[in-house]
């Protein structure tokens, strides 16, 4: 009976941890760029003595899909969307360069061109500043124009974003939402990674799928805790027939 309950017990957690992510991912299906989270379970012996028998699920890796979201048009200048494979460097609030693929960019009160959140985009050459009046236009190749909003259209160059491609470099995700390189270093620009100004990614999140797999996890568990009832019930009638005897 002990071994029952002790089974069940760790699968009906495992099942919690796999809701989680699942409802985590279910709330990231509009966030432009988001990646979806994937979890990987392993077992793992309990040490002690009397218990060369139990084991307990652990998380062994915490990856994510690399497929590519839909690239939808939106029209906005300060959206932009990486095509195939690549990533938007930025500085993270701690100074250390993070990498997103949200292009739904904005400029901030000093003019720089900064993430949603507030971290500024980096470009090879420093952070991009926007000069006021003016209209932001992106090439394919990362260049960052500015156009006048009124007077002649004159078109100045405010520098390049610094696009990278992580497709050999281990990368992993940080609380903060933003991506690094498993080794901890920066990676170099690639000027072969292209984007499209006008347009945004969105969250490569399969909604309906995401739905079955909560609607899968939550029969597990109950019947994981139907196991540990069973479990209860069964020690009661050997209790019961011990008395007996």
């Amino acid at each position: 009976m002990d071994k029952l309950v002790y089974l069940a017990a760790q699968a009906a957690k495992g099942t919690m941890a796999r809701q989680d992510n699942i409802a985590n991912n279910l709330a990231n299906v509009n966030t432009p760029g988001f990646r979806q989270q994937l979890m990987a379970f392993q077992a793992a012996p309990v040490m002690g003595e009397g218990s060369g028998t139990r084991a307990f699920a652990t998380e062994t890796s915490v990856g994510y899909d690399t497929t590519p979201g839909q690239i939808q048009a939106t029209g906005r200048d300060l959206d932009v969307a990486v095509q195939g494979k690549g990533w938007f460097a930025v500085t993270a609030p701690n100074g250390t360069e993070a990498y997103t693929r949200n292009g739904s960019f904005e400029i901030d009160a000093t003019g720089n061109l900064v993430t949603q959140e507030g971290y500024a985009v980096i470009g090879t050459a420093g952070p991009i500043n926007v000069p006021p009046n003016h209209r932001v236009s992106f090439e394919a190749d990362g260049t960052v124009s500015a156009i006048p909003l009124t007077g002649e259209p004159t078109v100045v160059n405010l520098g390049q974003l610094k696009l990278v491609d992580a497709e050999d470099t281990p990368m992993v995700r940080s609380d903060d939402g933003l991506f690094r390189a498993k080794n901890g270093q920066e990676l170099e620009d690639n000027p072969e990674v292209r984007i499209a100004g006008g347009f945004i990614e969105g969250s490569n999140v399969n909604a309906v799928d995401m739905m079955v797999q909560m609607i899968a996890a939550a029969r597990q568990y109950e019947t994981q805790m139907k196991m540990i009832s069973t479990a209860q019930e069964n020690d009661r009638a050997a209790n019961s027939l011990y008395g007996m005897n």
